[in-house]
């Protein structure tokens, strides 16, 4: 089921991903393949499996954007309070 974007300048889905973030899937889950054939351990398809997980979007938000977000608001910037006195 392909579902094209309603303002044509939404990204194109497939499912719950984004086209880009399918396509790395894809090329994660042949690196994978690869490397479990290779005897490297399950290592790649685990990171596959979480970023998969991680890159769901529902209603134009991921997993990924909220934990992004809430790494911002938390670690990364700086939060700025004002104090006034309303009289």
């Amino acid at each position: 089921m392909f579902i094209f974007p309603s303002n044509l300048k939404a990204k194109p889905k497939m499912w719950l991903w984004e086209l880009r973030a399918l396509a790395l899937i894809g090329i994660g889950l042949l690196l994978s393949v690869l490397a479990l054939s290779n005897g490297l351990g399950g290592a790649p398809l685990l990171a596959t499996a979480v970023f998969g997980f991680l890159s769901i979007k529902v209603e134009d938000t991921s997993v990924l954007d909220f934990l992004r977000f809430a790494a911002d608001f938390l670690v990364l910037k700086q939060q700025s309070y004002d104090w006034r006195q309303d009289l």
